[in-house]
């Protein structure tokens, strides 16, 4: 599979669409599913919609997988509740930060250095970066589908935008299985292979979560739990993503 390649390219996408990210800061992520979704469903011919926002299609498709993928909600897609895409872009930066600033608090600021905690996935190298990089697009995924509302017709978007980028075909079957797997926390917590997977678990996956939500916030309560997360820990990764934006 090359899920690292998927993942990175995702990362990427979500440091350009967040606010004030380089290239492109401001993006207007409604037109830009709805513009999308049109040509999806016309057979595109690669040029942007008359009036729309000048991407063209493969923009329009990068931008697409991750817009469903962090706000996969009905009404998040298309514009509703910010989307926290600063969280996906720098997802295990963001949650050694986190560590750090719990275990300095009960230090009373002395910062640990946590040889044992495991590497992030930014610098992770072949098949242990493939690894964690399956481990987060499914707890992606899944958190995704925590509210119940992802219906076939949205599945089957979903799987088409990730192929856009480059999925193969191993990856693709992969996907559609997630996709349709029951929701199982404590399946998924089973995946992390160190503290640091469990951290970066949590975190992107509070990037797809409306917290607001009571489905949603019951699976990262249930999440937690079945990652062994205290939670200070969840709680400053929470704060964490959140102020990522």
């Amino acid at each position: 599979m090359n899920a690292s390649k998927i993942l990175q390219q995702l990362m990427q996408q979500a440091g350009g669409l967040k606010p004030g990210g380089q290239g492109r800061g401001g993006v207007d992520v409604k037109g830009m599913l709805e513009g999308l979704t049109r040509q999806l469903g016309g057979g595109a011919s690669g040029q942007a919609p008359a009036g729309g926002s000048g991407l063209d299609v493969k923009s329009l498709l990068g931008g697409g997988a991750m817009g469903l993928l962090v706000g996969s909600k009905r009404g998040r897609k298309l514009g509703g509740k910010a989307l926290k895409y600063g969280a996906v872009a720098a997802v295990g930066v963001l949650a050694w930060k986190a560590w750090q600033n719990s275990q300095a608090a009960k230090a009373g600021g002395v910062q640990a250095a946590g040889d044992a905690e495991g590497e992030r996935v930014e610098v992770l190298e072949g098949e242990l970066q493939e690894r964690r990089s399956l481990e987060l697009l499914q707890a992606m995924i899944m958190a995704a589908r925590a509210d119940g509302h992802i219906d076939a017709q949205e599945r089957e978007l979903i799987a088409q935008q990730i192929d856009a980028l480059g999925a193969d075909d191993e990856l693709h079957r992969w996907v559609e299985r997630q996709l349709s797997a029951p929701l199982d926390a404590d399946a998924l917590a089973r995946q992390a292979d160190s503290p640091q997977a469990a951290r970066e678990m949590y975190l992107i996956s509070v990037a797809v979560i409306d917290e607001q939500n009571p489905m949603e916030r019951a699976w990262l309560d249930q999440l937690a739990k079945a990652l062994e997360l205290t939670p200070e820990l969840a709680g400053e990764l929470e704060h964490q993503a959140q102020q990522a934006g």
